[in-house]
């Protein structure tokens, strides 16, 4: 089996960057606020950062790119993952997707006109397009890491038989696959341990897909690890009360903080998952630091604590 590739423990998902998504230009306060954001993920050890060209409907990787403008040296310390694929809704249109070869190309070549930048490090194909044909999609994404356009690729919300139908025509490995993980999403575990029981059925979650990744190398990232806070200050439920006292009590017992116990909880996994955290605030920012430092210091049990109190269930 192989292991994922582990450069980058954490990485700093900018789709809050930009400013609000219905303005139709971004202001120098956004500028700056991208500023602060990526100087905490800096100075917390996080040298990733996560877009997607539909992020604030393009201007995330605007502010970004003016942050680069602003410190010509950055570029090279940090590696940059984009997503294309998504359309979003406009006037009396609904959102669609769109993985058509030229597409996928315009859309790179767009977004490193805004990222300001001459190369992606990872392209992620953001979600999967029922009429794409991977025969296409793959000659699109061989002229791009031909022309030094990007470096690697992934995908993202893929499952396991979506990976091989492309990989199958693509002769650059998958490196990525992006899906919401947490431990207030836990179907992609739950799918591994519900087998025979009659509760497989609903779990939902694509079978294998985490085997697959695992067996090939591809790196899991989790977005949304931190659950909006369900467990780090926002708790509804009687569960994410209980998983919340249990964090914070294991926070303390480590000397760390109550994110950084939901990040490793994540990231003791074997698939050595790497989280993609979506806060925009330098002080949340810089209380995951342990989580891309530091080694998850979580035993066995504690990892199951975790779980079991999460789920509200015993395990089957």
């Amino acid at each position: 089996m192989t292991t994922p590739p582990t450069t980058n423990r954490l990485v700093l998902g900018c789709m809050g960057l930009g400013g609000p998504w219905d303005a139709e230009s971004y202001a120098a306060a956004d500028v700056e606020a991208a500023e602060r954001a990526v100087e905490a993920a800096l100075d917390s050890g996080v040298t990733a950062f996560d877009h997607a060209d539909i992020y604030g409907r393009g201007k995330a990787e605007a502010v970004f790119g003016e942050v680069l403008t602003r410190h010509p040296s950055l570029r090279a310390r940090i590696d940059i993952q984009t997503k294309c694929g998504i359309v979003l809704a406009r006037d009396d249109r609904p959102g669609l997707y769109d993985l058509r070869g030229p597409s996928i190309v315009r859309r790179v070549e767009e977004s490193l006109i805004r990222l300001r930048t001459d190369v992606l490090d990872t392209l992620l194909l953001h979600r999967p397009d029922p009429l794409a044909d991977p025969e296409d999609v793959a000659n699109a994404l061989h002229s791009l890491h031909e022309q030094g356009l990007v470096r690697r690729f992934g995908v993202s919300n893929m499952s396991a038989p979506q990976i091989a139908r492309l990989q199958a025509h693509l002769s650059l490995p998958l490196a990525v696959d992006q899906l919401e993980m947490s431990l207030a999403r836990r179907d992609w575990l739950e799918d591994g341990v519900l087998v025979n029981t009659p509760a497989s059925a609903a779990n939902g979650f694509p079978g294998g897909t985490v085997e697959h990744c695992l067996a090939h190398g591809i790196t899991l990232q989790a977005w949304a690890p931190l659950a909006q806070g369900r467990f780090t200050g926002r708790q509804e439920t009687k569960e994410e009360h209980a998983t919340a006292d249990l964090v914070a009590r294991l926070a303390e017992a480590k000397d760390t903080t109550p994110e950084t116990i939901v990040l490793w909880w994540l990231q003791h996994h074997p698939a050595r998952v790497v989280p993609v955290i979506g806060t925009t605030s330098p002080t949340r920012i810089r209380s995951c630091a342990d989580a891309a430092t530091a080694d998850p210091r979580l035993t066995h049990e504690e990892w199951y604590d975790l779980w079991i109190t999460a789920r509200g269930l015993p395990l089957p």
